[in-house]
Parts: structure tokens; sequence; C-alpha cells
């Protein structure tokens, strides 16, 4: 009797280590999903936020040479007002899922590209030149490429090498 209390014993522990083991890995790979999820969620509003400021410039610079050309600016103008919306609408995606401080560098892309649209509108009441206007919102573009990179990097370490988190 006393063997197979022992034998029922050992089983009893042997199903519960196996429970436990298999738990743990469940949880662990509902974990990595999950951040994969999200990471590409980020990367989504990322790509779409940048994608929105450059239509944003792309459209100022026919605003721009319209203005040049002495045209009509109304074609120009409606687009970029139009993207000008919708990148508003991709920054609160964007806020809610980027860390810190890819959200403080989105804010002085937003801060640029506003002095662009002020160009744009109305450039008697600006300093500076379009061009240079529109050079300061590539270069917060570029500072804010470099900390979304960051964020997802720092994101998935779970999936990156030894070298990818080193950087």
């Amino acid at each position: 009797m006393a063997t197979q209390i022992i034998t029922l014993a050992g089983v009893l522990v042997g199903a519960l280590a196996s429970f436990l083991a298999s738990s743990m890995a469940e949880r662990a790979k509902f974990r990595r999903e999950m951040a994969t999820r999200w990471d590409e969620r980020k990367l989504d509003a990322y790509i779409e936020y940048t994608s929105c400021v450059k239509e944003i410039l792309r459209a100022a610079r026919v605003v721009f040479a319209a203005r040049e050309a002495g045209e009509d600016r109304t074609p120009g103008l409606a687009t970029m007002e139009a993207a000008e919306s919708k990148r508003s609408v991709l920054f609160e995606g964007l806020v809610l899922l980027a860390d810190e401080e890819a959200a403080r560098i989105a804010n002085r892309v937003n801060e640029r590209t506003w002095a662009v649209l002020r160009q744009a509108r109305d450039p008697e009441g600006t300093d500076g030149t379009p061009e240079e206007a529109r050079l300061a919102v590539i270069h917060a573009l570029n500072d804010f490429h470099k900390a979304a990179k960051a964020d997802l990097l720092m994101g998935n370490t779970h999936r990156a090498g030894p070298s990818m988190r080193r950087r």
C-alpha cells in the first residue's frame, strides 16, 4: 500500500509540474504574440504618420510653385489641408502607441509642419523661406525616425539578437 501511495504522489507531482511548465510556456507565448501585435500597430502608425507629413510637404511644394508662377494655388491648398486633417487624426493614434520620446519628437514634427503650412497659406506673416521651413520638417522627421526605431527595438528585445539590443 505504501508503494501505491508513493507512486500516486509521484504521478501527482509529475502532473502538477507538467501543468505548471505548460502554463508558463503558454503565458510567455501569449506575451510575445501580444508584443508583436502592438509592435505591428505601432509600426503602421509611424509609417502612416510619416507618410502623411510627407504628403503635406509635397502639397506645400505645389502651392509654393504655383505662387512663384502666378498660378491658382487653390488645388494645392485643398490637398494640403486634407493631408493636414489626416495628419491630425493619425497623430492621436501615434501618441497612444508611441513611447514618450517618439511622441515628443512627433510634436516637434507637428510644429515644423505647421510652419510650412503657414508659409503656404500666407507667406507675408511668416519668418524664413519655404525651403528653410521644409528642411526643418525633414530634420525633425529624421529625428522621429531614430526615435521610432529605438522604440520598436526596445519593445522587441525578445526577438532582437544581442547586437540589436546594444543599439
